[in-house]
């Protein structure tokens, strides 16, 4: 194997006990897929991979964390047939280039399996590098592009369109929708052309269907332009920094329309980038119930902030939850190989974790049904779930 990791410190009530691969791309000269089911007879090296720098870095701390929690759990009940789990963090940045060269450090160094990523731009490049060196991932990837590559337990995008475009009908009663979009990412691209189709087929009209850069400093224009259309509502399918930017113009601006920002911009981040909780409420968003909003979600929420001073991310309960499955799949299949794996997780059904209970398809790899639903910043700062909308759409919450 080449030994390729570097050992960081970092703030413990950030991200704790990981292993950052980093290896250079040119060290990696073995064959990838000589390189499988890393960890030794007493270790299981789950890696994570996430976005652990650049401006979805909270995205990525929350899912190291996540996972982290799950391993110590596990391992502190003796972990999995008496193996500790190492749980392996993978920086890509949230950009494809970055991700390969990290996921071919991680594999080189060996793996038994990987959860992530979360950026579906970047799921389509690393997630084949996975299976092709026999490890399997258990992503937190959107895009339809990824579907069979692993398996989820977060909603993809062909989930996320309906009950987007249901609620912007049926509970804002729009008749005409502005759609703002990052073209620049996989996912946010897609949700935006497969939203635009749901609401045209349901007789909407999307008149102002406008492509942004991320990364500027103000959107301003784009949030006029789409106001003075005099559309019925303004959605924006970005991730969460830009989504803060067009909330903090939708504010400025006083815009009289309703604001609503697309799964990607659903992360603490976007509060914390709006600048203030009444900005951030100035928009609604469509996600996944925040922790609490979970059954068993508030023990979730007291063990993870009892862990790491702070309250979890978004995404801290799937990759929990995911980490957890993982185990549970080696230990009923005796081991890492992915046929065996595969066969397992396909077989999945009304298995109960921190995000409810996780049926998989075996024809995708994806849970259903999907928890997507439309969620309000409170006063306190926080999301859950809009009663409103649950209310306007019979949604069990």
């Amino acid at each position: 194997m080449v030994s390729g990791e570097t050992h960081y410190v970092v703030s413990m009530k950030r991200l704790s006990r990981i292993v950052l691969a980093s290896a250079v791309v040119g060290a990696v000269a073995l064959s990838l897929a000589g390189c499988a089911g890393g960890g030794t007879s007493d270790t299981l090296r789950i890696g994570v991979e996430a976005p652990l720098s650049g401006e979805q870095s909270v995205t990525g701390v929350g899912m190291i964390n996540g996972a982290q929690l799950a391993a110590d759990e596990i391992n502190a009940d003796g972990g999995v047939d008496g193996r500790k789990i190492e749980i392996i963090a993978i920086d890509d940045a949230a950009d494809p280039d970055t991700g390969v060269a990290a996921a071919e450090a991680a594999i080189a160094d060996g793996l038994d399996g990987v959860v992530g990523p979360y950026n579906s731009g970047v799921g389509i490049k690393t997630l084949p590098l996975y299976q092709a060196a026999g490890i399997l991932p258990i992503r937190l990837t959107t895009n339809s592009k990824t579907n069979s590559m692993g398996f989820t337990l977060q909603p993809m995008d062909y989930q996320i369109a309906p009950v987007a475009a249901t609620g912007l009908d049926q509970w804002l009663g729009a008749k005409s929708v502005a759609i703002i979009y990052d073209e620049s990412a996989e996912y946010t691209k897609s949700i935006a052309s497969t939203l635009k189709s749901q609401l045209e087929s349901a007789g909407l009209t999307v008149p102002v269907f406008t492509a942004i850069d991320p990364g500027k400093a103000d959107y301003s224009a784009a949030v006029t332009a789409a106001s003075q259309a005099g559309v019925d509502v303004i959605y924006g399918a970005t991730y969460f920094p830009e989504g803060a930017l067009l909330a903090q113009a939708i504010h400025t601006l006083q815009v009289p329309q309703p604001c609503v920002l697309d799964y990607g911009s659903y992360d603490p981040g976007y509060i914390t980038n709006a600048g203030s909780v009444e900005v951030a409420a100035a928009c609604s968003l469509v996600g996944v119930p925040s922790p609490t909003d979970f059954a068993k979600g508030a023990g979730f929420v007291a063990d993870f902030t009892e862990k790491f001073g702070e309250a979890p991310g978004t995404w801290s309960p799937y990759t929990y939850d995911s980490v957890k499955l993982l185990a549970d799949a080696v230990s009923s299949t005796k081991g890492t190989d992915m046929a065996a794996l595969t066969d397992y997780l396909n077989t999945v059904a009304n298995w109960q974790g921190a995000t409810g209970s996780v049926t998989i398809d075996p024809a995708n790899g994806n849970r259903e049904p999907a928890t997507v639903v439309f969620l309000s910043v409170t006063p306190a700062g926080e999301f859950h779930v809009n009663h409103d909308w649950a209310n306007a759409v019979g949604a069990p919450f």
